[in-house]
């Protein structure tokens, strides 16, 4: 999957865009059709100690998730960006399966009335 980091007002370190790049990169291991990824830092100009946003746009065929976590680090809210983006991920699976199971009971049934005639 395609990433880009980008850092807004400032610069991060490798350190921190490489731990970003593998987190994100886990995403792979729930659905393996995601197309590319954008992340975003942010600093947030307030005097609270959460100030560090990170903010994820996950594109995959057909949709495109997003998420935006606001913590003390970084980290913490790649963290929190990227279990939020699997379980986005895994809603989206359950309904594309689901979607795909009434078609192909539709399907099973006008083929059963086609031979009752």
């Amino acid at each position: 999957m395609k990433i880009s980091v980008q850092s807004i007002h400032f610069n991060a370190d490798k350190k921190l865009l490489d731990f970003i790049q593998k987190k994100v990169n886990k995403l792979d291991q729930f659905y393996d059709k995601i197309i590319s990824g954008e992340v975003y830092l942010k600093l947030e100009n307030v005097e609270d100690e959460s100030n560090k946003i990170t903010e994820i746009k996950c594109l995959i065929p057909g949709s495109q998730l997003f998420v935006k976590e606001k913590c003390k680090s970084f980290e913490e809210a790649t963290d929190l960006a990227v279990e939020s983006l699997r379980r986005q991920i895994e809603r989206h699976k359950q309904k594309k399966a689901a979607a795909a199971e009434t078609a192909a009971k539709v399907v099973l049934t006008a083929t059963a009335l086609e031979d009752e005639y």
